[in-house]
């Protein structure tokens, strides 16, 4: 392959390039370089689109690993009728990978399949630092794509037996159970059933809570991964006002992740908050310990997450010869 070209990655390329055992480690990476101050993330932007219930969102970003660099941009909507109206999925993405110092595109990939992934990814990371080590138990609130690379990147970190899945779509949580009850036990529950799970993760696009204290276990680990615009909503304020709260990024929590409304209540504030995950990876503040009860970590996802998926994909890609080499550039 020319290093003067530019490589293209439909989403089965990307799929085949980013195994999921792969991205917890690269995340972790992407979220300590974040933390150390590594990492060049201007807030998500948004560009509303009430006449098609939709939006987009740009999200560029520029992170040091040490041993590499990598900076992107992803453009990304969310239109929860595409589904039904137009056969097309809610969110789809794409993804440019650059070199920092030449600026050239060495990449553009389906931004789609890498951003189901890589927040599955991301809820693993904070499952491992914030989830009880025993933890066999996972639970999931929505039944839709994200449900299933929460499964796939959580039962990486921990040994999970036992799944139960709840959502109005009956049809969906069939599907769900019928694609993994050869590898767990799975089964279709209440939204009850499913929190009181050793962890839990939410996936729905709601904007009236969902979940109550009542619902959740003495112990649950929460990825509260569904709130991710402004108004959404699905944990209950006093839920969130007594767990260990951990965010990823304090600007798009406070702005569009599951603490915004009761944010721009009053009801929280800083007082409230434990820390970002990058901030717990880094041993800077510690995870899990003996006297915590319910945790819940507040996932909008950052640029910088993009980013790294991109750059193992781009990796792999490059040293598999894979993908479609073009002249973007003509240089």
């Amino acid at each position: 392959m020319d290093d003067r070209s530019t490589l293209i990655l439909p989403s089965d390329v990307v799929d085949e390039a980013m195994p999921m055992d792969a991205l917890p480690d690269a995340l972790e990476d992407a979220f300590a370089a974040y933390a150390r101050g590594d990492a060049n993330m201007p807030p998500k932007s948004y560009i509303d689109l009430p006449q098609y219930n939709g939006d987009f969102r740009s999200m560029p970003a520029y992170l040091d690993v040490t041993d590499w660099d990598a900076a992107g941009i992803k453009w990304v909507n969310v239109h929860p009728d595409n589904p039904d109206d137009h056969d097309l999925p809610t969110v789809m993405g794409t993804v440019i990978y650059s070199d920092p110092e030449t600026a050239y595109p060495l990449a553009i990939m389906d931004g789609t399949v890498l951003t189901n992934k890589r927040t599955g990814a991301a809820a693993g990371v904070a499952t491992d630092h914030l989830a009880a080590e025993d933890a066999s138990s996972l639970g999931l609130i929505g039944a839709g794509n994200q449900a299933h690379t929460q499964l796939e990147a959580i039962s990486q970190i921990r040994d999970i037996e036992e799944v139960v899945v709840s959502d109005v779509d009956a049809e969906a949580v069939q599907a769900f159970v019928d694609a993994y009850d050869d590898g767990f036990a799975v089964r279709g529950g209440t939204v009850g059933e499913a929190a009181h799970c050793d962890i839990l993760s939410t996936v729905t696009p709601v904007e009236s809570p969902i979940v109550s204290p009542e619902d959740v276990g003495d112990h649950t680990h929460i990825n509260a991964m569904g709130a991710d615009a402004e108004g959404k909503h699905e944990l209950a304020d006093d839920l969130l006002l007594n767990a260990k709260l951990v965010i990823d990024d304090y600007e798009q929590c406070t702005h569009s992740g599951e603490i915004n409304v009761p944010w721009s209540a009053g009801v929280l504030d800083d007082a409230h908050l434990y820390g970002e995950l990058g901030d717990v990876v880094t041993g800077e503040i510690a995870g899990r310990t003996a006297e915590d009860g319910v945790t819940v970590f507040d996932s909008t996802g950052l640029a910088i997450q993009d980013i790294v998926a991109a750059h193992v994909v781009y990796e792999h890609a490059r040293d598999h010869d894979i993908g479609t080499d073009f002249d973007l550039m003509g240089v």
